[in-house]
C-alpha cells in the first residue's frame, strides 16, 4: 500500500458545506488522513468538530497561525493543509502555512486582491511548495476528456465559447439563518464580488482547462438586482481569448428555476462540444457534416488520460465528490513523488496557484470594466 499522507484543515466547522465536501472527497481514495484542524474562529466549535472527527485534542488549535507553527515543528506534522474559509481569510491562512513550509490546498477564489495572490505565488516558489486551488469541475472525467478531444483537433480551432452558471438560491432579499448565503453577500467576508467571484471564476477556469485558451480582455456588466444587495448577483461578461476567439459568460444567483447550472458550449471550425455539469456523465459532440454524437463516460471512447480517473463502470454515475477527489488524487500523488524525489511538473493534473491567480485577474478586470462604465479591460 502506498504512503498515506496526513493533512489538516482550516475552516469546515459544524454545519459547513464546503469543508465537509473536501473531507469526503479526500476520503474516497484513502490517500490522506485528517489529523489536525482549526475548524472555527470559536475554539469550542473547533473542539466539537474535532471530537466528531476523532482528532486528538492536542492537534486542535485556537487559530491557524498556531496550527501552522506547531504542525511544522512536529516530526509527524501534516503534509498539507486545506483552507476552506470565507474568501477574506484565504490569504492570511495560506501565507501562514507556506511560511511554515507546508503544502497548501485552497478553495477558490484564491484571494480578494491580485497583490495577495502574487505574494502567495512568490512564497510557494521560494519554499518549493505545491499549491492546489480547488476548481472542482475540472476534475470531472468528461471535462478532462473534452480537454483531450480539443487538443486532438476533434472540433478544429476554437472560435467562440458560451459559458453560463445560473443558480436561483439568492433570489430573495432575506437570507437570515442561511450561513452559506450570509457570508457570500457580505463584502467584509466575500470581497468585492459575489456572483462573479463565486461562479464566474469557475467558468473561466473550466473553459481554460478544456480549451487551453487564456482570457485576453473582458467587458463586464455586474448587476445588483435584489434590493439592498451590496454585491453583484447577476453578471454578463464578454471575453476575448489570446487566439482571437470570443466568448460570453453569464453568472446569476437570482435565476429562479436553476440549481447549479454550469454549462459550457465550445464552437470550433470543425465541430462543437457541449457539457452540462448537472449531467456530467455525457459530452455532446456536433460535427460539421451534421452528425451529432453523445459520448458517455465509462466507455472506450474516453481518452486514456481522462479514463484513468474513472472509478465506476458506465451507467454508475460519478459526480461532484468524485471530481473534487480527482483533483486531490493528482495533488497527493505529486506530494508523494516530491517527498520521494521523483516529482516532475508534467505530473500535475490539477488547478495550481497560477490558475488561482488567473481567476483573481479575471475578477479584477471585470470589476475595472464595470467601474469604468462597461468598457473593454485587458487582463
Amino acid at each position: 500500500m502506498s504512503k498515506v499522507l496526513k493533512y489538516g484543515m482550516v475552516g469546515g466547522g459544524p454545519g459547513a458545506l464546503i469543508g465537509d465536501a473536501h473531507r469526503r472527497s479526500i476520503n474516497l481514495d484513502g490517500k490522506a488522513q485528517l489529523v489536525a484542524g482549526c475548524f472555527s474562529r470559536t475554539y469550542e466549535k473547533t473542539l466539537q468538530m474535532g471530537k466528531e472527527l476523532g482528532i486528538d485534542e492536542d492537534r486542535l488549535y485556537e487559530n491557524f497561525e498556531e496550527m501552522a507553527r506547531k504542525e511544522a515543528e512536529r516530526e509527524d506534522g501534516i503534509d498539507f493543509v486545506c483552507i476552506v474559509t470565507p474568501n477574506n481569510s484565504h490569504y492570511d491562512a495560506c501565507k501562514a502555512f507556506l511560511e511554515a513550509g507546508i503544502h497548501v490546498s485552497c478553495d477558490k477564489p484564491l484571494t480578494t486582491t491580485l497583490e495577495d495572490a502574487l505574494e502567495l505565488e512568490r512564497l510557494a516558489k521560494e519554499k518549493d511548495l505545491l499549491f492546489l486551488v480547488t476548481y472542482t469541475y475540472s476534475g470531472h472525467v468528461t471535462a478532462k476528456n473534452i480537454r483531450e478531444m480539443i487538443a486532438a483537433g476533434e472540433i478544429g480551432e476554437v472560435r467562440t465559447v458560451m459559458g453560463e452558471y445560473p443558480q436561483g438560491w439568492l433570489a430573495e432579499e432575506d437570507v437570515t439563518g442561511n450561513k452559506q448565503a450570509e457570508w457570500r453577500i457580505d463584502p467584509n467576508l466575500s470581497g468585492k464580488t459575489n456572483s462573479l467571484g463565486d461562479l464566474g471564476t469557475h467558468i473561466e477556469n473550466t473553459v481554460y482547462q478544456m480549451t487551453g485558451l487564456k482570457v485576453k480582455r473582458v467587458l463586464s456588466k455586474m448587476e445588483k438586482i435584489v434590493p439592498n444587495r451590496k454585491l453583484d448577483d447577476n453578471s454578463v461578461v464578454l471575453v476575448e481569448y489570446d487566439n482571437g476567439a470570443s466568448g460570453v459568460y453569464w453568472t446569476s444567483q437570482i435565476a429562479i428555476g436553476h440549481d447549479n447550472g454550469l454549462r459550457i458550449r465550445i464552437y470550433g471550425s470543425k465541430g462543437a462540444i457541449s457539457w452540462f455539469q448537472e449531467e456530467p456523465e455525457k459530452i455532446f459532440l456536433s460535427k460539421l457534416d451534421g452528425s451529432n454524437l453523445e459520448i458517455h463516460r465509462g466507455h472506450g471512447c474516453i481518452y486514456e488520460k481522462a479514463a484513468r480517473y474513472q472509478r465506476l463502470p458506465s451507467g454508475h454515475s460519478e459526480g461532484w465528490f468524485e471530481a473534487m477527489s480527482n483533483l486531490y488524487s493528482s495533488f497527493i500523488d505529486c506530494l508523494v513523488a516530491k517527498a520521494e524525489g521523483t516529482f516532475d511538473e508534467s505530473m500535475i493534473d490539477y488547478p495550481t496557484i497560477v490558475d488561482g491567480i488567473d481567476g483573481v485577474k479575471f475578477i479584477e478586470a471585470c470589476l475595472a470594466s464595470q467601474e469604468k462604465g462597461n468598457v473593454w479591460v485587458d487582463m
